[in-house]
């Protein structure tokens, strides 16, 4: 066998020598384990809990969670997944309300799933799940810690987010604090090239947001616009669809027969590769003593079938739950 050209024994020590950063200087993305280069064909849930600790931001304490209990727990609904080949898992649990990223970690291990974490902070529910630092922090200080984060990790681990999870209440105007957290998001997105993922629900909290990504120069391809599947008029979905964010219906795990007739809705429309589709399920709740955990499923042995039955094609499926997600979270700095 001849020897290998330098060229190539150079881009091969490139490779090993620094490993993640190669894919860093492309689109990637960035699980619990640390970053891979983005593939289209890995089947994706693209927004779902492990555990959600409704208590507040004043009273939780991450510290008394008892990791093998809940690992206990959630294991068999994450072990199904096997058998669909789900590949990432993203764990949509911001700072404040649950979010254990050594839990995801261990999780990850076990099960072999790729799991993602997010930095930001979630203001819906009347504020109830924001420190009171947010108060007097500014967009830009409060955007260097989630900014921190991506660099240097998460709680003093080398964990680092694949995304930014805020959550506003639905209105327009949007709570000043909300704004603030809209803003922080877009300047950690500009800094990082992190997507934004959003809990707002009905769409007339979705346009201000889009307003603020504007004039601070983020693009609409950067935003999730999550729960939109409890916005009654479609065609909103058109406008927002133009505009260019990600269009998330993740309620599955409770309605599949609503959003059946949105995606047909979004298929006439030509607007699938828009379209992110999840459960929102899980929910392990440290506060309660029994629970019956929502499963992670329904895509596969409720709606596909439906979707197939009603004539969408597997390239079409395929947009769904593997193309259009690895789309929406690929990291890549535009700067």
């Amino acid at each position: 066998m001849s020897a290998p050209p330098k060229c190539f024994i150079l881009f091969s020590f490139v490779v090993i020598a620094f490993g993640g950063s190669f894919f860093a200087q492309q689109p990637y993305i960035q699980d619990v384990q640390g970053i891979r280069p983005v593939d289209s064909s890995q089947i994706w849930l693209s927004h779902e809990h492990i555990l959600v600790d409704f208590i507040g931001a004043d009273s939780i304490q991450p510290n008394s969670w008892n990791h093998d209990a809940i690992i206990a727990e959630v294991s068999p609904n994450l072990d199904e997944l096997e058998a669909f080949k789900v590949n990432y898992f993203v764990d949509a649990t911001p700072d404040y309300l649950g979010r254990d990223v050594l839990l995801l970690e261990k999780l990850a291990v076990k099960t072999g799933l790729k799991i993602i974490t997010n930095t930001g902070l979630y203001g819906a529910r009347n504020n109830k799940f924001l420190p009171k630092y947010v108060q007097e922090i500014s967009a830009v200080d409060l955007a260097n810690k989630w900014i921190n984060e991506f660099k240097n990790g998460i709680d003093g681990t080398s964990i680092k987010p694949g995304f930014i999870k805020i959550g506003v209440d639905t209105a327009d105007p949007l709570d000043t604090l909300h704004q603030k957290l809209v803003k922080a998001a877009a300047l950690s997105s500009l800094e990082t090239g992190l997507t934004i993922a959003s809990h707002t629900g009905k769409a007339v909290g979705l346009w201000p947001q889009l307003q603020i990504l504007k004039e601070i120069g983020v693009s609409p391809n950067s935003f999730i616009w999550v729960h939109a599947q409890a916005e009654d008029d479609n065609n909103t979905y058109l406008k927002a669809a133009a505009m260019g964010c990600w269009i998330s219906l993740d309620g599955l795990g409770w309605d599949v027969d609503r959003h059946f007739e949105k995606l047909l809705f979004a298929k006439e429309h030509s607007i699938l590769d828009r379209i992110l589709i999840s459960h929102d399920a899980g929910w392990y709740d440290p506060q309660k003593q029994e629970q019956t955990l929502a499963p992670y499923t329904n895509i596969f042995t409720k709606l596909l079938p439906d979707l197939r039955a009603g004539g969408f094609t597997e390239n079409e499926i395929m947009l769904l739950i593997s193309v259009n997600p690895a789309r929406a979270f690929a990291i890549e700095k535009s700067n």
